[in-house]
């Protein structure tokens, strides 16, 4: 699969060459389309399937409540973070010389940091400057990108 995805990623480089190098070409390739796909999975969570409620939870004799913007966040965070590691070991950072088990460590610490990152700025336009969630989402996940990306290269895959 990772073959398959670098070589329509390959024939299209050409056109970007002058601007960026190839990792960082590969690198927007293949977190631009798991970054297009977490919004859109995150307007479905949100929208259908927890269907924009507030929900209450126990944990350890007291009462929490989560919002279905958090909830829909969490769970696309956890799809986004299989797919975005595929992408990034086998497509994107090949050259490192990292073991596995190192470099998924590693992914889920910058990984997660950016998850938080993006969920506070995701609660403060939500809360504190009322912003549907569904924009919301899509703006503070693009001001975290440039934090990810300098993560994963600087410290995931390096």
């Amino acid at each position: 699969m990772a073959a398959i995805i670098r070589r329509i990623l390959d024939f299209f480089y050409p056109l970007a060459q002058r601007f960026v190098n190839k990792t960082t070409y590969y690198y927007a390739a293949c977190g631009g389309g798991n970054l297009v796909l977490s919004w859109f999975l995150f307007y479905v969570f949100f929208q259908f399937v927890f269907q924009k409620r507030i929900f209450e939870t126990a944990f350890l004799g007291k009462s929490y409540f989560v919002s279905a913007y958090s909830l829909s966040s969490f769970v696309c965070f956890l799809i986004a973070f299989g797919i975005g590691f595929y992408l990034n070991k086998y497509i994107v950072f090949t050259h490192s010389q990292l073991m596995g088990r190192v470099q998924l460590l590693r992914y889920a610490l910058s990984s997660g940091f950016s998850w938080l990152c993006n969920w506070l700025l995701l609660k403060l336009m939500i809360e504190g400057l009322a912003f549907f969630p569904s924009i919301a989402n899509v703006i503070s996940s693009c001001l975290i990108v440039v934090l990810s990306y300098f993560l994963q290269r600087k410290f995931t895959f390096r």
